[in-house]
């Protein structure tokens, strides 16, 4: 395998990655930031205050996104697997 092949796939992988985990990551972000803003107007620094509602987005974001996201995922290795023989 040439280097150039093997930093393709790494490239493509990565890729993948930042794909699959851009919803969910996007949607923390976004709740950690108005429970942020919230804590600071109301002055309540409680730590499950934070922890929960991004617990439950995180949830919510699975079953939005689950499907996609494994789809996604299925198809990187199901042509991974299959340009095997090309690698050689």
């Amino acid at each position: 395998m040439s280097s150039d092949l093997a930093m393709s796939l790494v490239v493509e992988m990565l890729w993948v990655a930042i794909l699959v985990s851009a919803p969910i990551l996007g949607l923390i972000l976004a709740i950690g930031l108005l429970v942020s803003i919230f804590q600071v107007v109301t002055q309540i620094q409680e730590m499950t205050l934070a922890f929960v509602p991004k617990l439950l987005a995180v949830a919510a974001a699975i079953m939005m996104f689950g499907s996609w996201m494994l789809t996604t995922i299925l198809q990187f290795s199901a042509s991974t697997i299959a340009n095997i023989p090309f690698y050689f």
